[in-house]
């Protein structure tokens, strides 16, 4: 065998494997960041379950109470508070809240405790309700009392709608 062939083949082939490594192309790499933000606002919603009375008897010469709840949810660690207006009836105030059958009323009164003491109203009148975000519905119970002795009040359905505003 003749070993100069050897050699060239295996300097031709060196060769060409030098030149394929260097005709590969240069890589490089680097990094960098990206940064992300956001600015979480806050924020509530209010709903609620209304009070519904039903069949009252207004000669039976009873108080009527009905309990509904004011349900808000606000942004974690938001402080809150609801007031409530006095309602569309007409004549109605905070006190005395009317709901109404054609021109006819039937009082009413709204409150932030079951025995009734604690007057639910607008903050000027009566109290608020408050607390503080959870990220969940929390429910207040709400007390609604028909006064006794509304004796001339005819028979009809009775309706109200009050404004719950949610202050955070």
């Amino acid at each position: 065998m003749n070993t100069n062939i050897f050699r060239s083949s295996y300097a031709l082939a060196a060769t060409f494997g030098l030149v394929a490594l260097v005709a590969q192309p240069a890589t490089a790499q680097t990094t960098g960041t990206m940064a992300a933000t956001a600015d979480v606002t806050a924020n509530c919603q209010v709903n609620s379950s209304g009070i519904v009375f039903g069949g009252t008897d207004v000669i039976d010469g009873a108080a009527h109470s009905m309990t509904g709840a004011v349900n808000v949810m606000c942004t974690t660690d938001t402080a809150w508070t609801a007031t409530a207006n006095a309602g569309l009836g007409t004549e109605a105030t905070i006190t005395t809240r009317k709901m109404q059958s054609g021109g006819n009323s039937l009082n009413y009164s709204l409150f932030t405790d079951t025995a009734g003491t604690t007057l639910w109203g607008d903050g000027t009148t009566g109290s608020t309700i408050g607390g503080t975000g959870t990220g969940q519905f929390v429910a207040t119970a709400i007390t609604g009392i028909i006064p006794a002795n509304q004796t001339t009040v005819p028979a009809g359905t009775y309706t109200d709608t009050v404004t719950v505003t949610v202050n955070y």
